[in-house]
């Protein structure tokens, strides 16, 4: 069977939803909760205002906290700023406006940065072990070689790069017991995920449609229900993942690891469509 061309960004179908608060425009993809991109509306507004704190005196804060409460940057316009190899540990950075925002080397471990603002964010090499990220934005960040291990994402990571990242036991599964507002799930939509550790990940109900995951380990790691249209799997380790009632339409496997011992592949949608060798 003949290679199906990839699918480039600039052919895809527009997925775009728009909303308007005040005179702030926030612009999201259908795949992101609307729900979610309404409740953080207010805080995605302060990307027209100054930053509310300068490099150095952001160090300074972190540098002079001292007691048992997390440090507090929460609902923070840090936009824009040089933050590289910065220690956030366990910092609260709720609601906080981090967009294009510079990141690398940065330690994010459990911290809390839920309806955050990191589009654009470079995050190259950062650590985020065990942080939480609800409804936070992350699209077209970098976090070539970040470290995610153990971290809750229900978040927005399309466009993202991955490329090398460390994403083994992320709780990136829906919560079906808490929608009210519509599905909130992790979105890896078009992100490159290439030669990432998501080993035992729980990516259930993700949308991950078009998402390149060539040679990553995706050993054990759960996709049941999970929206895969257009993946690239493509020498990847699938070995003991769960695919069970995912939708594979046009997905690649060519050269992947482990298809035998994929579990419930023979249940997954439009699997006729997908590439196998």
């Amino acid at each position: 069977m003949p290679r199906q061309p990839r699918r480039r960004k600039d052919r895809m179908p527009d997925r775009s939803a728009v909303a308007t608060v005040g005179w702030c425009v926030t612009l999201g993809r259908r795949s992101f909760v609307l729900g979610a991109a309404l409740t953080i509306a207010a805080s995605i507004c302060a990307a027209a205002v100054a930053a509310d704190l300068s490099a150095d005196e952001v160090r300074a804060l972190l540098a002079s906290h001292a007691g048992a409460a997390a440090p507090d940057l929460s609902n923070r316009n840090l936009a824009g700023l040089d933050l590289s190899g910065v220690d956030f540990k366990g910092a609260n950075l709720t609601g906080a406006n981090l967009k294009k925002a510079n990141l690398a080397g940065a330690d994010l471990s459990n911290a809390v940065i839920d309806l955050a603002i990191l589009r654009g964010a470079n995050l190259r090499g950062a650590k985020l072990r065990n942080a939480k990220a609800f409804s936070t934005i992350l699209a077209d960040a970098d976090l070539t070689g970040a470290d995610l291990s153990g971290a809750k994402l229900i978040c927005n990571l399309e466009n993202a790069k991955l490329t090398g990242a460390k994403l083994a036991g992320i709780a990136a599964g829906a919560d079906m017991r808490n929608q009210s507002m519509g599905l909130m799930r992790l979105s890896l939509y078009n992100a490159d995920l290439t030669n990432a550790d998501l080993a035992g990940a729980d990516l259930s109900w993700a949308m991950l449609e078009f998402a390149e995951f060539d040679n990553a380990d995706l050993k054990g790691a759960n996709l049941m229900l999970a929206q895969a249209g257009g993946a690239d799997f493509s020498g990847a380790d699938l070995t003991g993942a769960n695919f069970t009632n995912a939708d594979i339409q046009s997905a690649r496997f060519t050269g992947a690891k482990g298809i035998d011992a994929i579990v419930g592949l023979d249940s997954t949608l439009h699997r006729k469509s997908a590439w196998f060798d």
